[in-house]
């Protein structure tokens, strides 16, 4: 195929004269700016939805925390701080944020651009009507994505394909900063991880785990251990475990339990493609699929840049 599939889009209303020169009122107020709220998704402790940016006349995702977590100060952080990363980090293949602010509530939100498109997720559901070579395509600019982040000091840390979203006029995005992981200037644990790692200290076994659930595929050994001294090619783990996904149309570790999977990631090899694939696999994809997956950070390719350059080889 030379296109991804044509998607099936909101019709669009032609921007009338009327809207673009319409006044402000003269004290704009914050709290009446959107309106016509659908929801988009709910998540553990997020919700996100559509609506109306009155003030712009245009539709856009707007984020927030669940009633039950609007108030805990962990999770207003965490918004706060994924709202800041996303705003930062300007790049092509990341999601333009336009606002951040309380509402009358005093609870904190942010707005985004609104993309319509598929997952990476859906795409892999249907790998079999793709090239290749789109999907490695998809790939490259994922990891461009995450070049720019590590030059900005910025570590994803939930690289899965529910987070790259490929937008109907051939955008790839890669989504929700939830998880990033920053670092101050003595390069100290921060209060989020800190949180995280009593929590996981308190609810040992499968409680502990549940944390890990939905992404733990996609997860480098040195994340799963929590290791104090994890760097971004945690992330480049990530990015094999989509190109061993986009060559296989399986993940790297497989298991029905968690733990399985866990003990799996921390000390088995998986197999390599060309012996799992129902279609001939590139050495060359092979081999650096492989080499990203490698237990020890230090074997893995030194950098998303180091990563594109073998990609675009193919």
């Amino acid at each position: 195929m030379s296109e991804y599939p044509k998607l099936k889009l909101p019709e669009n209303q032609p921007l009338l004269l009327e809207q673009t020169d319409k006044e402000l009122a003269q004290k704009p107020d914050p709290n009446f700016r959107y309106a016509y709220f659908k929801t988009i998704a709910r998540g553990g402790k997020s919700l996100i939805q559509s609506c109306k940016d009155l003030h712009l006349n245009r539709i856009i995702c707007y984020k927030s925390l669940l009633p039950e977590f609007a108030d805990d100060e962990v999770e207003q952080t965490r918004l706060l701080r994924e709202a800041r990363v996303s705003a930062m980090l300007q790049h092509p293949n990341t999601v333009p944020t336009y606002e951040l602010g309380r509402n009358k509530k005093g609870h904190y939100y942010f707005t985004m651009k609104l993309v319509h498109g598929y997952t990476l997720r859906e795409i892999f559901d249907y790998r079999e009507r793709y090239d290749l070579s789109q999907l490695v395509n998809i790939i490259i600019r994922v990891s461009y994505a995450l070049e720019y982040a590590h030059s900005m000091g910025v570590l994803h840390r939930d690289i899965k394909p529910e987070n790259v979203l490929i937008g109907a006029y051939g955008e790839v995005l890669l989504l929700d900063w939830g998880l990033a992981k920053v670092w101050d200037k003595e390069g100290t644990l921060d209060r989020l991880d800190e949180s995280d790692a009593q929590n996981s200290e308190q609810h040992i076994g499968i409680t502990g785990y549940q944390k890990l659930q939905g992404t733990v595929l996609y997860m480098s050994p040195e994340q799963i251990k929590r290791a104090p001294d994890i760097d971004f090619r945690s992330d480049i783990y990530g990015l094999g475990v989509l190109l061993y996904e986009a060559l296989t149309g399986r993940t790297p570790i497989t298991g029905d339990m968690i733990d399985e999977v866990i003990h799996s990631t921390l000390n088995d090899v998986p197999p390599i493609p060309s012996d799992i694939a129902s279609v001939a696999v590139p050495k060359l994809l092979e081999d650096v699929a492989m080499q990203c997956l490698s237990k020890n950070p230090v074997d893995r390719p030194e950098s998303a840049a180091a990563l594109i350059r073998v990609l675009k080889e193919f």
